[in-house]
């Protein structure tokens, strides 16, 4: 898969591009089956499967005020992309120029342009152009004109409702990492370097990797999940804290993950973990005391590793 951040001379290095739209936040179900469409229907004429998004969000740039935190950064959606059978991967910079393009120039101007596009694959509510103004009903339109194909992604469902970023940032507030991963097709994670803490887990008989809370990004909310931890080549089960540890820093709002690794030995420091919740144990809480805080741990830790989450 090849990475690209403009449109110059795409449609001369490659042929036959059909072209999948949107934002990708997340690359959820529906995600997968729209760009799943669009590198089938490459494949079988031996064209070339083409993704593109922009980066940053566009509601970043329109209304920061009211942009969602993202459910993936740049480089895990480029992984998911390329896991997906990707030829190109077109993340364009939106800027307030780029916003006020109407649909029918970007139309004219991007995708047959600069991409002369064979085909287009978009969701159901795909809107694009000045204020959002284009429609899967504006390329319809355009389609006999330029002479492009459009496939139309209908909503896809799981348990009734529609899969959707919004929705799974929903649930993760709620702390229901088993539906939004029935809703991703994968386990919700966050990736980050371990810093270092204030090694007290070490004292208590639990050692633990920190990890910030990265900016701008989703986090499921405070509680105590069970998690596979990959470091390196290697997956270990864990049990990771995301919240502020009342029963030691009283009313502090900071928000950070602490990983416990099980069957771990080794220095995490300066590395980059990948942690995958798998289920909520429990809310995060103040102990009366150390004893009890270690007895709650040692209870996380067996409900961890004897659990087993469908």
């Amino acid at each position: 898969m090849r990475v690209y951040e403009d449109l110059t001379a795409l449609k001369d290095r490659y042929s036959d591009i059909f072209v999948a739209l949107g934002n990708f936040d997340g690359v959820h179900l529906g995600h997968q089956r729209l760009i799943g469409e669009a590198v089938a229907t490459a494949q079988r004429v031996n064209g070339s499967s083409a993704v593109l998004t922009f980066d940053p969000h566009p509601l970043s740039v329109l209304r920061p005020e009211i942009a969602p935190p993202m459910l993936l950064d740049r480089e895990a959606k480029e992984r998911m992309m390329y896991q997906l059978g990707v030829d190109i991967l077109i993340l364009l910079p939106f800027t307030l120029k780029f916003a006020q393009l109407c649909p029918e120039d970007f139309i004219k101007d991007i995708l047959m342009g600069q991409l002369r596009a064979k085909g287009i694959i978009v969701g159901y509510n795909y809107t694009f152009g000045h204020k959002g103004k284009g429609t899967p009903e504006t390329l319809w339109k355009h389609g006999e004109e330029y002479g492009y194909s459009l496939n139309v992604i209908p909503p896809v469902k799981v348990a009734g409702q529609v899969v959707s970023s919004s929705l799974i940032r929903t649930k993760l507030s709620e702390g229901d990492v088993i539906f939004a991963r029935q809703l991703l097709g994968y386990n919700p994670f966050t990736e980050g370097v371990v810093v270092s803490g204030e090694r007290r887990g070490n004292t208590l008989g639990f050692p633990t990797a920190n990890i910030e809370c990265p900016d701008g990004m989703v986090v499921p909310c405070k509680g105590v999940y069970r998690v596979q931890v990959e470091v390196e080549e290697d997956t270990y089960l864990g049990v990771a804290n995301i919240g502020t540890k009342p029963t030691f820093n009283g009313h502090s709002q900071r928000t950070n993950i602490e990983v416990h690794l099980l069957d771990f030995c080794g220095n995490l420091y300066g590395k980059k973990i990948k942690v995958s919740y798998t289920r909520r144990l429990r809310d995060e809480r103040k102990f009366a005391s150390i004893t009890e805080l270690v007895n709650q741990i040692q209870a996380d830790v067996q409900s961890a590793r004897f659990d087993h989450p469908e």
